[in-house]
């Protein structure tokens, strides 16, 4: 079948999460934020992600803005930072601007043009995602913002998946979800979803049961892919 619906992880995938820390390294107020602002991004990243994980394994499910706020914390003592509520007030209100890659809005905008059904699938809550959306302009270039939040667990779960049939009214295969994460892009081979990694840093591709029929450096080329 032709593909009819492109679904979109968000953060990481179309919103930069490393932006709220790049930025506010910039600013005046923070000059210790300078020299490591990309080691507290990565354990902010990865200690969300993990915490996700955690919760839906022990059916503990919490706001997405929990685990991230919990992933920030971590962060932060663990790159010795633990001691700046004026740092991570700033840090978390920067998570709810985050820019889009500059790719973004040119992709959705062909995808569109092309006919294309378009969404957001994310662990997001509705109103993080109603925000980023917002700051980044998209609101009319996607169809839908699918938080799972109206399942109750985070990804790869199989019910959030569901999602995308259930509001689009498609046929797995008739979908190409696009993922920055290998594991989620991987679940969601293996639901039966034509996938693609966006593997802007170059990783290994994760050892699971499925793989990604795409691997691709930005998000540029997913309208040639769907023309393709």
């Amino acid at each position: 079948m032709a593909i009819s619906t492109c679904i979109f992880d968000a953060y990481g995938t179309l919103f930069d999460v490393t932006a709220a820390a790049r930025q506010a390294a910039q600013e005046p107020e923070f000059p210790h934020l300078v020299d490591n602002w990309v080691e507290l991004a990565n354990h902010w990243r990865l200690k969300q992600l993990q915490y996700t994980w955690l919760r839906a394994i022990t059916k503990t499910h919490t706001d997405f803005w929990d685990v991230t706020q919990d992933g920030l914390d971590w962060a932060m003592e663990a790159t010795g930072l633990s001691g700046d509520p004026q740092l991570r007030k700033r840090l978390l209100d920067l998570y709810w601007q985050l820019q889009a890659y500059k790719e973004v809005p040119q992709m959705l905008r062909a995808l569109k043009a092309a006919g294309m059904q378009t969404a957001i699938l994310s662990n997001g809550s509705p109103e993080m995602l109603d925000g980023a959306v917002r700051s980044a302009g998209l609101g009319q270039v996607l169809d839908d913002v699918l938080s799972v939040e109206s399942v109750g667990v985070f990804k790869p779960d199989e019910r959030v998946y569901d999602l995308v049939g259930r509001r689009f009214n498609c046929q797995r295969d008739e979908v190409l979800f696009v993922s920055s994460n290998g594991w989620d892009a991987a679940g969601a081979s293996g639901y039966g979803f034509v996938t693609a990694w966006v593997n802007r840093n170059g990783e290994p591709i994760d050892r699971l049961p499925w793989k990604p029929q795409h691997v691709l450096g930005d998000l540029s080329s997913i309208p040639d892919l769907i023309g393709g």
